[in-house]
């Protein structure tokens, strides 16, 4: 997109254009185009039928809080959900920070949960169009600084500044844990954390452990059973070693790494720790916590013989348990008229799309079938989820 057309898009006197674009059924269609350009030059009819494409994403994506942004699509796409950026905002005041320099800020949304936690917040971001976009959306309260983030850091990192950083790690190709594909380079960022200032990095969920500096904390978040980011922090206030899962808010932490429970034969309950348990290594401690061992030393599943509510880990009642033999699995399929089937897995190798395909589901029923080791053999087990209960610690640190 041009500077300019992206500067009329967020303009005043773009605003009949884009309510003309928020009464299109579809705005990506054809006709959708040859209205708008009856109104509008062909650039900004493009622009203004993409800005309505994406605005309605974020919607879907975010509610109602950020519908209204100005979006690029990979600034949608990386953009930090609403509870992640508010906590993260939290932490920052929590640990005595007033001022932060958001390096890589995208279209705004950490920025916008910083200012409203009350930190003064200057953002940075290299993308020329998504600058503009930014700028608009955070408003006159954040200066959004358009140039390289390695560059300006010097003036805007002044002393007792704090820093949050979350680099561009997408190649043509996709996601990257290649170090050397990170803009800004992974150098300048992980020196972001060396202590002497509040630093939070954030990064993709998969990231290597390899590639966490010594001295850290690392948090995984999960929002909505679904693990979105790892956060880095670094400076005053911030302890050396620590793991932490954040599950909806609710954190579960330690200090040290815990030893692994003992295996055991398949119980009456069948637990799934959440991905940020299992990703900060803390299954150990979900296995303490509902009286409950491995079912396999090479799977995360847990097992116990009595039910425990934790927001920890998903819990299934064990209905069954079959051989893992896809002859014997359509069998079953078939004779339980199972037209619904969902396929969980883990330590076995099998592609769970495929088989359900092949185990052709017909039948007014659903079932959950989970695929997996234990000490005795792979099963694949017939289980039932148990209902969830609301009343939970807000916070539980391992010792």
């Amino acid at each position: 997109m041009e500077l300019t057309v992206a500067s009329w898009l967020v303009s005043e006197e773009a605003s009949p254009a884009r309510r003309l674009a928020s009464s299109e059924a579809d705005p990506g269609s054809l006709a959708a185009a040859t209205r708008m350009r009856a109104y509008v030059s062909p650039d900004r009819a493009a622009a203004v039928l993409e800005h309505e494409t994406l605005r309605r994403r974020a919607a879907r994506k975010f509610g109602a809080e950020l519908s209204g942004w100005f979006w690029t699509p990979q600034g949608l796409e990386q953009a930090t959900r609403p509870a992640v950026s508010r906590r993260r905002a939290d932490r920052f005041v929590a640990l005595g920070a007033t001022a932060v320099v958001d390096l890589g800020c995208g279209c705004g949304a950490d920025a916008v949960a910083l200012s409203r936690a009350g930190l003064q917040v200057s953002g940075v971001e290299l993308d020329e169009v998504t600058a503009i976009f930014a700028q608009a959306n955070v408003g006159d309260g954040v200066r959004i600084h358009c140039g390289d983030a390695e560059q300006l850091a010097p003036s805007l990192l002044t002393p007792g500044t704090a820093v949050f950083c979350d680099p561009a790690r997408r190649t043509a190709s996709g996601r990257t844990w290649r170090v050397d594909d990170f803009t800004p380079s992974w150098g300048f960022v992980e020196s972001l954390l060396d202590g002497s200032r509040v630093a939070c990095l954030k990064l993709g969920p998969g990231l290597p452990h390899a590639l966490i500096p010594d001295g850290v904390e690392a948090e995984w978040i999960s929002d909505h059973g679904t693990v979105v980011e790892v956060a880095l922090w670094a400076g005053p206030g911030t302890v050396a070693g620590r793991r932490r899962a954040v599950v909806d808010g609710l954190e579960l932490s330690r200090e040290e790494a815990l030893i692994a429970p003992e295996v055991g034969e398949l119980g009456e309950y069948l637990y799934e720790p959440n991905g940020a348990v299992i990703r900060a290594g803390l299954v150990p401690a979900v296995a303490e916590l509902i009286g409950g061992w491995r079912i396999h030393d090479g799977v995360a599943y847990l097992s116990a013989s009595r039910l425990v509510r934790t927001p920890w880990a998903e819990a299934f009642r064990v209905d069954e348990v079959l051989p893992y033999s896809e002859k014997r699995l359509r069998a079953w399929v078939r004779e339980r008229r199972v037209g619904v089937l969902e396929i969980k897995k883990r330590g076995v190798d099998a592609d769970p799309a495929e088989l359900r395909k092949r185990l052709r589901p017909q039948g007014p029923n659903a079932a959950t079938l989970v695929l997996t080791p234990t000490a005795s053999g792979a099963v694949a087990l017939v289980v039932s989820r148990c209902r969830p209960d609301a009343d939970q610690p807000a916070s539980i640190v391992v010792t």
